[in-house]
């Protein structure tokens, strides 16, 4: 268990940012909005210990980023796109999502989130208008922002509002953004090609869980991240079955979501494995209230495309390394 950094306070703000647009589209009878409320609540997860202003400009960036990733998942659920259409689309997200944090310094880095926005939106049927998608969207953005600026108005907690530094990328980062959007879209390409061949429901689970094992300092730390995906997941299955099995009315599960994403905010700076327990329902209640389906064939899909999109994130992860240390050797090898 890592060191704690005030994550109670990013907790809470991502815990409002999700749970109180939820609730107003119940309100409003509007069910079908609510996919298009969390994933413009996932705003709220970025510039979670910067100063305001940075914090501003790194929501603002994610903000638009994920528009654009949720405008282009409502464009193509028009487009009726079946299993391999899925994994196309959500490929090109992955590769082009990851450029953009890279080139926007998002934290969290990479396009994790975006796969799972674009994949999810886009495979719900009998959707709503663009523009009320778009609008839901664009509300919850502007709420997680004003949220995540929320400290301003409390003297114990404001920061000095002066511009941060961006210096210029170099050669050799602009390259290496490149080639982690390259390997963002090959680990999904192939976990998710996997699960659709396999028939497995939901085959972007696994494009999702490919993407885990990619962030990390060294091979190590990557392999064990996947690891810890792997075991993360199937506790918060469990944990999952005690939740959706005996039936919940919507406004339970919109305080379900609300108590899971800040449980999540506060793991997962510092023990990626616990907040999978959290995480896991998180994901799979709010795929519940959007599209009511068997709870039981949703843990079953959660747990076999897991254990896949980890497997081929980590094989990626490994071949990576071994082409690198082939080319710095010179030595002929199998992955030349």
């Amino acid at each position: 268990m890592g060191p704690a950094h005030n994550d109670h306070h990013a907790a809470v703000r991502c815990a409002v940012g999700i749970g109180l647009p939820l609730l107003l589209v119940l309100f409003l009878g509007r069910i079908d909005l609510a996919i298009f409320a969390s994933f413009g609540a996932f705003t709220g997860i970025y510039g979670r210990n910067e100063p305001h202003r940075q914090r501003l400009g790194h929501q603002g960036r994610a903000g638009a980023l994920m528009l654009a990733v949720i405008l282009a998942a409502a464009l193509c659920a028009r487009l009726d796109l079946d299993a391999w259409g899925t994994v196309v689309g959500t490929t090109l997200v992955a590769g082009l999502g990851t450029v953009a944090t890279g080139f926007w310094r998002l934290r969290p880095a990479g396009s994790l989130f975006h796969i799972f926005a674009f994949a999810a939106i886009s495979s719900v049927p009998n959707q709503p208008p663009v523009w009320q998608g778009m609008l839901t969207a664009v509300l919850t953005v502007s709420f997680s922002i004003l949220i995540g600026q929320s400290g301003m108005f409390l003297k114990k907690y404001r920061t000095a509002w002066d511009k941060p530094a961006r210096p210029r990328f170099s050669a050799a980062q602009r390259r290496f953004i490149y080639l982690d959007g390259l390997q963002y879209a090959v680990a999904a390409s192939l976990a998710g090609s996997i699960a659709t061949l396999l028939g497995i429901g939901h085959n972007y689970w696994a494009m999702v869980a490919a993407t885990v094992p990619l962030v990390g300092q060294t091979v190590r730390h990557r392999v064990y991240r996947g690891l810890q995906r792997i075991l993360g997941t199937f506790g918060g299955l469990l944990l999952t079955a005690l939740i959706l099995l005996p039936g919940l009315e919507p406004w339970q599960m919109v305080l379900v979501i609300a108590a899971c994403q800040f449980g999540a905010e506060m793991f997962i700076a510092r023990q990626y494995a616990l907040a999978q327990v959290v995480v896991t329902p998180l994901a799979l209640v709010s795929t519940e209230l959007a599209h009511p389906s068997n709870p039981m064939h949703l843990l079953q899909d959660r747990g076999i495309e897991t254990l896949i999109g980890a497997a081929v994130g980590m094989a990626v992860v490994l071949a990576m390394h071994l082409r690198r240390k082939h080319l710095r050797s010179g030595a002929p090898g199998p992955l030349n």
